[in-house]
């Protein structure tokens, strides 16, 4: 059902099927969030089915609105500038912007690894392919405003967190800003950020499902676990925060560079710097992961020397979401 929705949300034309690819993906992923039967991931999928549901129906009434006025059912021809702004709100929380953002941490903590790691990639993409087309028809500054104070919030809010499922989220927040910024100017730079997004966050849900950490404190002693499979974990977070020459400094060179061609070079320096504090943060998470050492004072048990190899997928992606930018 979710390969369903996705593939019919991305294929359609017509704004009733693009909703009813939306619906049929939102009702998938709800049992794979409240699987575990615990009260945390039942509320998970309650907040998320609420969001989603309102945000369906918003995107329902901007196309609907626009057909009043215009009579064009077609995606690519939104016109009419409040189905524009309204079309704008739903889409951001559809995916998790500023400031719709507030059920996608609560919603990540509740639901598995596996689950986070779809939540995060994989439903991020039909609504993603419909800002893509309908991009060049919505206001410029009201996606840049989102976009900074996404990055902003996302920076600020990880800052103080201590699961690793809410940091990751909260980058999620982060990396989306910087996708937004960009959309109105240069759309195929929104999909490049947003593909290489993918791969860098599937490295690192992957490595952590391995390890099977969820908290930091349990992080400082998975050094034990797979050794050479934490130290690629740290490439992958340095990657995630953008540092060259790694994968994800791609996106943020070519958005940068893009936005001073725009004249948007105050904005440039200020998604630039935000990004900074979502640095702090991958910073803790690799510190934790790799860099402490013994005698540190952790009440956790130290795992034992795993002798499985690590799996191709995970050793695909890490290889990928470090080093495309030096090939």
């Amino acid at each position: 059902s979710l390969v369903l929705g996705t593939g019919i949300t991305i294929s359609s034309n017509h704004w009733i099927m693009a909703w009813a690819g939306l619906e049929i993906n939102t009702l998938a992923i709800l049992p794979l969030i409240a699987q575990s039967h615990h009260p945390r991931a039942i509320e998970a999928a309650t907040k998320y089915f609420l969001t989603q549901a309102a945000a369906s129906t918003l995107m329902l009434f901007s196309s609907m609105t626009n057909a009043w006025y215009t009579g064009q059912w077609d995606i690519a021809q939104l016109t009419h500038p409040t189905s524009c702004l309204i079309l704008t709100s739903a889409i951001a929380m559809k995916l998790g912007l500023v400031p719709f953002h507030f059920w996608f941490p609560e919603v990540l903590q509740g639901s598995p690894l596996t689950t986070g790691l779809l939540l995060s990639t994989i439903m991020k993409f039909p609504p993603m392919t419909l800002f893509y087309m309908t991009s060049h028809s919505l206001n410029p500054t009201l996606l840049t405003c989102m976009a900074i104070s996404s990055t902003a919030l996302g920076g600020w809010m990880g800052l103080n967190q201590t699961q690793i499922r809410k940091i990751l989220a909260f980058s999620s927040i982060a990396h989306l800003g910087w996708m937004t910024i960009i959309i109105a100017y240069n759309p195929k730079l929104t999909l490049l950020n947003f593909y290489l997004y993918i791969l860098m966050t599937a490295a690192t849900f992957l490595t952590l499902n391995t390890i099977k950490a969820t908290k930091l404190s349990t992080l400082m002693t998975t050094w034990t676990k797979a050794p050479s499979l934490n130290a690629m974990l740290l490439l992958t977070l340095l990657s995630l925060a953008g540092l060259p020459p790694l994968t994800g400094f791609i996106p943020k060179w070519l958005i940068i560079q893009e936005l001073t061609k725009q004249d948007m070079a105050p904005m440039a320096t200020m998604i630039s710097l935000l990004s900074l504090l979502g640095l702090f943060f991958y910073l803790r998470l690799a510190y934790c992961a790799t860099i402490t050492l013994p005698p540190h004072t952790t009440n956790h048990m130290k795992q034992w020397h795993t002798n499985k190899p690590t799996n191709t997928s995970i050793a695909i992606l890490t290889t990928v979401s470090t080093l495309l930018l030096p090939i």
